[in-house]
Order: structure tokens, then C-alpha cells, then sequence
């Protein structure tokens, strides 16, 4: 996966954030698509997130990877 420390973080835009309110899950590249995918999928089967949530972030995060 790419390399995304603080700095980088904190310089990407909302919009490349599948939650851009709580500024979670960074989905500027497809394997940070697919680790916010990932790491969704675990929260919600651990119960500290609702299967709407989890839903919202795969389609953003397949928004990413369908592209090219």
C-alpha cells in the first residue's frame, strides 16, 4: 500500500476520505479503497459500526476502484 504519513493525510481534501465528516478512511489510491473496504468490514462484525455505514463506505470506495 502506498504511504500516507500524517502530513500527507492531513493535506488530502474531504473528498478523499470515504467519511469525510469524521475524516476516516482515506480512499485517494486503490489499495487505501480497498483497506477502507477491508477495515469496515471488521468494524461492523465487531459491532462498532452499523451496516448502513459499512455500505456507505464500499460504494465510495468501489467508486475508486472501478476508475481506469
Amino acid at each position: 500500500m502506498a504511504e500516507l504519513d500524517a502530513g500527507k493525510r492531513n493535506k488530502l481534501p474531504d473528498s478523499k476520505f470515504a467519511e469525510p465528516e469524521k475524516r476516516a478512511y482515506p480512499i485517494e489510491d486503490k489499495a487505501h479503497a480497498r483497506n477502507a473496504k477491508a477495515r469496515a468490514s471488521q468494524q461492523q462484525k465487531a459491532g462498532r459500526m452499523s451496516k448502513a455505514e459499512e455500505k456507505k463506505i464500499d460504494r465510495k470506495a468501489d467508486a475508486v476502484l472501478k476508475k481506469n
